[in-house]
């Protein structure tokens, strides 16, 4: 069972600059809320309640302003400050008191998911006990992103990074279950001529083992990488249209802790008098 999880937020967002200058990458909007909403979500839709949000040197009380221990939500929040961006496999490095000796998931601070039947697929790989599981999405532009080669049965069968010549077009996305063997080996990696360790050399070490499963998004669903200008807004206005469609909030917190009744009305009216008088405390207390 996996019940830890940790959210890598930092990184220099440079590819989003000027902007992201003096905030934080994960804290500016996605349409009504800031982006490190639309993560924390995913891990709480999976039932897990102890995390770690790794963020850059100088911005934890940025953070702690907006969410500071998740006592608000019924879980356990906690930080780690990351001196510079070392890849991702360093997040399980930076925190290995917290990981202890636990299975655990990570996703990436901007990382957007969206999909019917995805609640229940996170709910099933939260019970992963060993070996690592990552999620597959079926992409146009596959020399952009890590990539896996499936075989006939949905088995991984080779990853790259960034193939410059087609190999598969299903982008390895930005959320990933570890078993606890997970910290052992990211100290081992080498880092490459990036100058950084990399998620694929991590996964290569399960997959060389048996050890690698891959669960798919489907059409019905969505995977957005925040990294650029164009793709934030994209996904801005995606979250825009299905909300006002349907009148529902994506990565509504407080909704997500109501439904699992981990936190009860009381909680629910001290979030709509910290947020203030907005829609979004609006929609709170349409719950309630």
């Amino acid at each position: 069972m996996i019940n830890k999880a940790i959210i890598l937020a930092g990184g220099m967002g440079s590819r989003m600059s000027p902007l992201t200058k003096a905030v934080n990458k994960q804290l500016l909007p996605i349409y009504d809320k800031p982006l490190i909403f639309y993560p924390l979500s995913v891990l709480m839709l999976a039932k897990i309640k102890n995390i770690l949000i790794i963020v850059n040197k100088g911005q934890l009380e940025q953070y702690k302003k907006i969410i500071p221990n998740g006592k608000n939500l019924g879980i356990k929040i906690t930080y780690a400050e990351q001196d510079k961006p070392r890849g991702l496999p360093d997040a399980f490095v930076v925190g290995e008191k917290f990981i202890a000796n636990n299975n655990v998931a990570l996703i990436l601070g901007d990382n957007f998911f969206y999909g019917q039947s995805f609640t229940n697929q996170l709910l099933e790989s939260a019970k992963l006990n060993s070996g690592a599981k990552v999620f597959l999405y079926k992409v146009s532009n596959p020399e952009s992103y890590g990539v896996a080669k499936i075989n006939k049965n949905n088995k991984i069968i080779s990853i790259k990074e960034k193939p410059k010549k087609f190999f598969s077009d299903f982008a390895i996305t930005g959320l990933y279950f570890f078993d606890k063997k997970v910290v052992k080996f990211s100290k081992t990696l080498k880092p490459s001529k990036r100058g950084e360790v990399e998620i694929t050399d991590l996964l290569n070490k399960y997959k060389k083992s048996g050890k690698l499963k891959a669960g798919f998004i489907g059409r019905g669903g969505a995977w957005l990488d925040t990294g650029t200008i164009d793709d934030f807004y994209k996904t801005s206005a995606f979250v825009s249209s299905i909300e006002n469609r349907q009148g529902l909030k994506i990565a509504c917190l407080e909704e997500i802790a109501l439904m699992n009744k981990w936190i009860g009305k009381n909680e629910i009216k001290k979030s709509i008098k910290f947020y203030g008088n907005c829609n979004y405390s609006q929609y709170l207390k349409n719950l309630i």
